[in-house]
């Protein structure tokens, strides 16, 4: 674990990234349920507004369409209270989105982080790993991890979730956040 950045003394709302398969839908939803908050998953929220599926975005209006779209509702999302998001794994590509992650205030961004290898295993895990066309170009998934990586590194902490249960990753979250609202008190 690892500390990034000074984290505000108050928080509302706590933003998971990361790549595919780190845990943000899974941790999300447990935390939220730990500090009985709302749990929103940018991407569903997206599709929601949007009234289709991301891959229809993707093919129909493009990557950059999408992404615009997306740090629209990242930034709509960024004004809610006692709120957990977990963003898509290529949210973090946006300069808008970057910025009001790490500037919203009340807001703690954390990073789950874990080695490309074991992110590919849990997406070949889930149901419909077969629809991901992406897992199939490895040099490609390679290569757009290590772009993002410095981008999710600028989150306020990082936690490494590859041992860990989403269990044990959603209370080690609320263990930091608690410990440093403490310290932040006491000062």
């Amino acid at each position: 674990m690892e500390y990034k950045a000074q984290l505000p003394a108050r928080v509302s709302r706590i933003v998971l990234i990361g790549f595919m398969g780190a845990g943000k839908s899974t941790v999300g939803a447990l935390l939220a349920r730990q500090l009985q908050w709302q749990f929103l998953d940018v991407d569903a929220v997206l599709e929601e507004r949007a009234g289709t599926t991301i891959a229809e975005i993707f093919s129909g209006q493009g990557e950059s369409a999408f992404r615009k779209m997306e740090a629209e509702t990242v930034h709509d999302l960024l004004h809610g209270r006692h709120l957990v998001l977990a963003l898509g794994g290529g949210a973090v590509e946006t300069e808008t989105t970057r910025s009001a992650l790490l500037s919203a205030p009340e807001t703690y961004v954390v990073f789950l982080e874990a080695p490309l290898e074991v992110m590919i295993a849990r997406c070949e895990e889930q149901p419909g790993a077969a629809v991901r066309p992406v897992l199939r170009d490895r040099e490609r998934l390679k290569a757009r991890f290590e772009a993002r990586l410095p981008h999710y590194r600028r989150a306020h902490f990082v936690i490494e979730t590859a041992t860990l249960t989403p269990a044990d990753t959603a209370g080690k979250i609320v263990e930091v956040i608690n410990s440093l609202i403490k310290e932040d008190t006491l000062a």
